[in-house]
């Protein structure tokens, strides 16, 4: 399964563009929110997404900063 996940920091910014990378991917789902890099563990749609992730899945972002602006997060 190919699984997306898109990120913006505040509600007025726009996922547009990532959202079409996303679909341009090929993505069978794709998690999206707005709101704040600073903590994984307040974002709703990652947790949703890390919680259904199997062994071979697939998880496409348009930039690493989206996942998290933490390196222990991100790993």
């Amino acid at each position: 399964m190919i699984y997306g996940y898109a990120r913006v920091s505040t509600t007025d910014q726009n996922l547009s563009r990532q959202l079409e990378q996303l679909k341009q991917e090929k993505c069978n789902k794709i998690y999206k929110e707005k709101v704040s890099g600073k903590n994984i563990e307040d974002r709703t749609e990652i947790q949703k997404l890390l919680n259904i992730l199997k062994a071979g899945d697939t998880v496409v972002i348009s930039s690493l900063d989206r996942l998290s602006r933490n390196y222990d997060d991100i790993k």
